[in-house]
């Protein structure tokens, strides 16, 4: 997707970033508990996730699922692409009740459109706090770079807001649009409190839970009566600041370690897959 209005390109001019420059750095999972967050201030997104998802009993499961497709869109060939995307929509199936109140659906491209933007926001929010912000030229290609997440599956290419302008008009709409629910309630406490975590995990809660609530906009938090004061927000500071130090010094192999592993698990589900079975003949 090319930018009309774009000025015209000196020779010399340095491209602008795009997602696969950007995606793979680790610092971006700081977000992730924040896009979940988000996802499930949506009442129908909420009620999906309530009844649909696990995350009491495998609370890394949606993780490694988000992981596995992101990673997959930015770096993947169509190969790849193709069979998260089919993974992704097995698990979307059974995700439906349009007779409930909200009612839902998991291939509803607004629902997708949704989750794609609370991916984008929250990466972005990580990247410029961690890594800098982007110059406008490459904010606004990474930008429409995101719409894949969503165009991969049945979100149609022209929902995403054409541009950062439009995107911001977009989000402040859906964000007054969100309420809690005593389903979407009990699922933010546990993803917040898991039970279930490996040990080495469990130790990390603290700045992960710090990190998600911290991201979150303000409006978010209240929906959520989840408790932010000046005592928190200067934690979240002070947090901020020593990460963004100690994760720029880091060796590149570490910082796109978990992008490696994603893609390494994809490509061993499709070497695992069952080969199709031979068409009979006559």
């Amino acid at each position: 997707m090319t930018n009309p209005a774009s000025p015209p390109r000196t020779s010399n001019a340095p491209l602008p970033l795009r997602l696969a420059d950007v995606a793979g750095e680790a610092a971006l999972l700081a977000g992730g508990g924040a896009a979940i967050l988000l996802q499930l201030a949506h009442p129908a997104v909420g009620r999906g996730v309530a009844r649909h998802s696990d995350f009491t009993g495998r609370p890394l499961d949606r993780l490694f699922g988000t992981l596995d497709y992101v990673y997959t869109v930015a770096f993947g060939d169509e190969q790849m692409v193709a069979f998260v995307v089919r993974g992704v929509n097995r698990a979307h199936a059974p995700v439906h009740d349009r007779a409930s109140t909200p009612g839902y659906n998991a291939f509803d491209p607004q629902l997708q459109l949704w989750v794609a933007a609370t991916l984008y926001h929250a990466a972005m929010q990580v990247h410029d706090r961690l890594l800098g912000r982007l110059d406008a030229e490459s904010a606004e290609a990474v930008y429409r770079d995101y719409a894949a997440l969503g165009a991969r599956l049945q979100m149609p290419v022209e929902h995403w807001p054409a541009d950062r302008a439009e995107f911001e008009r977009y989000w402040h709409e859906a964000l007054a649009g969100l309420r809690a629910t005593p389903e979407s309630a009990a699922v933010v406490t546990s993803l917040l409190n898991p039970r279930t975590l490996p040990v080495p995990l469990r130790g990390a809660m603290p700045l992960i839970r710090l990190l998600s609530i911290g991201l979150l906009p303000a409006s978010v938090r209240e929906l959520h009566e989840l408790p932010w004061g000046a005592r928190e927000q200067a934690r979240f500071d002070r947090t901020l600041a020593l990460v963004r130090v100690a994760y720029r010094r880091m060796p590149r192999r570490l910082r796109h370690l978990p992008r490696d592993r994603a893609l390494a698990r994809v490509r061993r589900a499709m070497r695992e897959q069952p080969a199709p079975r031979p068409a009979r003949a006559g």
